[in-house]
């Protein structure tokens, strides 16, 4: 948590008010009343007509509300308000645990699709799959449903039931009755490689990932007898988190230096940050970092500082582009603003929004290992998204268009991390290489 000399308290997350009956900071507009400004007593006479005339009964919060998210969500793709369920829940997912069924899910035209059943969950036990649909929950169509609302639906207190309409492949809509659970985020998974290579994937930036990762690095540390010969970070399908665990993350790669810069409007938001003097736990092992299209926000922040401080070998295909900060503004128990402060910059200077981070070396998803009724979308595809401005202060011109992406297919994420993954293997290869090369090196 940072406070700002602002009153407000805000969580950076690398992933908003109007002065009608929400209180806030004074610089958010606070102490402004209707008759005082004239655009407020627009919105303040619509309401009332609304509330007068409309041909069902709608109450002056719901109107407040959708207000509140119409006028944030149209500022750029990630701002957004929450109510106050709605943050609470998004402090439980940023802090791994909340109540549910386990799964990671996209919308697929205009339908819920599932990414991955969460390993030791109700969904994984009942055997949902990858790409499964959810076409229904608990009776209720969900075609058409926004991502916020499938996601209110599937979760709930512990103990109690749902029941999913999924359609898969090859056969009729069928019904999974499910009860939901504490699902603990595990964020970093890791296994020890042949010839003492480590291996770790992280899903997400939580709060507790900075210390699964130390955990996971000194437990194959452990087991290789004390040091690793190389190490595959896996960023692949990571879309990002907290910041702060982005920078804790880098760090444990780096003897000092820049792992990222921010800058926003208000000086406030300008940070750079830097990783400890003595921190690289590798002790200069040779490292690769896995990244792909679904790559994005605080997974980019640690590629980005990892290429730029050449300290790992970047290997993949082209990340996701989100090169924006979001600041998470609590307002006193009536939910919180996801709001976009600042534009994040690699070590070099560069910014990464609606580009991404390009690898080092480029290596193609093979179809047969690829999701292949599900595209990964892009910053760049977003409405409404920023486009890259160039370096960071301005020096020099502005970066040519991207080139354009070739349409890419998730992994499947039953295959990461496996013999069957190609993109994983390539970088075990390289890294078995660059080991051979070391001890012929030392021999002669």
């Amino acid at each position: 948590m940072i406070s700002s000399p602002a009153c407000r308290t805000v969580v950076k997350a690398a992933a908003i008010l109007i002065a009608v009956g929400l209180s806030g900071c004074e610089r958010a507009g606070a102490g402004i009343s209707a008759g005082d400004d004239p655009d407020l007593g627009l919105l303040n006479s619509v309401m009332q007509q609304v509330r007068a005339s409309y041909v069902k009964k709608v109450t002056q919060r719901e109107l407040v509300t959708d207000a509140l998210r119409g006028m944030l969500s149209r500022l750029d793709p990630h701002s957004d308000y929450m109510d106050e369920r709605q943050y609470k829940e998004m402090v439980s997912v940023t802090r791994g645990r909340f109540g549910g069924i386990g799964i990671e899910l996209t919308l697929e035209g205009g339908v819920p699709q599932i990414i991955s059943p969460i390993d030791g969950t109700p969904a994984a036990s009942a055997g949902i799959e990858p790409g499964d649909r959810i076409v229904k929950v608990d009776g209720v169509p969900t075609a058409g449903m926004d991502s916020e609302e499938v996601v209110k639906r599937l979760r709930g207190a512990v103990g109690t039931k749902v029941k999913l309409t999924i359609l898969r492949r090859g056969r009729p809509p069928f019904d999974v009755a499910l009860t939901r659970a504490i699902v603990r985020v595990v964020s970093v998974k890791s296994k020890l490689q042949p010839g003492k290579i480590g291996y770790a994937r992280i899903t997400t930036f939580v709060e507790n990932t900075p210390g699964e990762f130390a955990e996971a690095v000194s437990r194959m540390k452990r087991r290789a007898g004390g040091r690793l010969n190389g190490f595959i970070l896996d960023l692949r399908n990571d879309p990002g988190g907290l910041l702060d665990a982005a920078v804790d993350v880098s760090g444990d790669f780096l003897d000092g230096g820049t792992v990222v810069t921010t800058r926003g409007r208000d000086s406030e938001d300008d940070h750079v940050y830097t990783a400890p003097v003595a921190g690289d736990l590798l002790h200069g092992a040779p490292v690769v970092v896995l990244i792909n299209s679904a790559s994005a926000s605080a997974a980019e922040i640690v590629a980005g500082a990892l290429k730029d401080n050449h300290r790992a070998t970047v290997m993949g295909t082209r990340s996701f582009g989100k090169g924006s900060v979001q600041s998470i503004i609590p307002l006193d128990g009536e939910g919180a603003l996801r709001l976009t402060t600042a534009l994040y910059y690699t070590p070099s200077g560069q910014s990464i929004q609606d580009r991404g981070i390009e690898p080092d070396v480029l290596v193609q998803l093979p179809k047969d290992e690829a999701v292949a009724n599900t595209i990964i979308g892009h910053e760049s595809d977003l409405y409404g998204a920023f486009k890259n401005a160039g370096p960071l202060g301005g020096r020099g011109a502005a970066p040519p268009e991207a080139p354009a992406r070739a349409e890419e297919h998730p992994i499947n994420p039953m295959l990461i991390g496996t013999a069957r993954d190609f993109q994983f293997e390539s970088a075990l290869r390289y890294l078995q290489r660059r080991g051979h090369q070391a001890n012929a090196a030392r021999r002669g």
